[in-house]
């Protein structure tokens, strides 16, 4: 899957200008491994043109990188991409996806410093690629939802996908296409869900 957004009319054309009364600002991070779309979720949801830090893929990378199964990606990230969302006038969603190649999952642990909560894009053709920002996730104990990125590849039933992943029961699996704003959308509004789900599990509602 290329990086092109599957309607180019949605993608943001400038800069909009932060609201004087946003005071409320929450994070969230996309996670996964390499080449699973998190570039790609934050271009095609953010309401302003996307800060990346993608480079050109090089031969050099060819020894350090495997792209055995993602022969059609030219670029990635080397630090982080960076989006944003605005809710309404006084609260903004700043997303931040993480590079997926492990040399830069040092990375990380600052990324999800004071996250609201994360998402896990996987490719069900390289799930051993996602395990990684679970285990993270899990030691961090940030909140998370797993989002399957639709690659046109052997399809799996979403009981084989969380037994892989060794998912647990209350964690949401969904399925989208990182290319769709509408999809992309969809994705983050389960996590919020998911969110409020766990603080009212907290405080003994269910």
């Amino acid at each position: 899957m290329d990086s092109a957004t599957s309607d180019p009319a949605l993608l943001p054309t400038s800069r909009a200008p932060l609201s004087s009364t946003a005071d409320n600002g929450l994070k969230i991070v996309i996670v996964g491994g390499f080449g699973v779309g998190k570039t790609t979720m934050v271009r095609s949801v953010s309401d302003i043109r996307p800060l990346n830090t993608e480079e050109t893929m090089t031969r050099a990378g060819e020894a350090i990188d495997d792209l055995s199964r993602v022969r059609d990606k030219t670029s990635t990230t080397v630090a982080f991409d960076f989006g944003r969302i605005t809710l309404n006038e006084r609260t903004i969603l700043y997303l931040f996806g993480a590079p997926g190649q492990e040399r830069f999952w040092f990375l990380w642990d600052r990324l999800f410093s004071g996250t609201l909560g994360a998402v896990v894009l996987v490719d069900t053709r390289r799930l051993a690629d996602s395990w990684y920002a679970i285990d993270r996730l899990e030691h961090h104990g940030t909140p998370f939802i797993v989002a399957r990125n639709d690659f046109g590849g052997p399809a799996h039933s979403a009981e084989e996908v969380r037994e892989a992943l060794d998912l647990s029961d209350d964690v949401p699996l969904v399925e989208c296409d990182a290319r769709s704003r509408n999809s992309s959308k969809f994705v983050l509004i389960s996590l919020v869900e998911h969110l409020q789900w766990l603080a009212a599990k907290r405080e003994g509602i269910r």
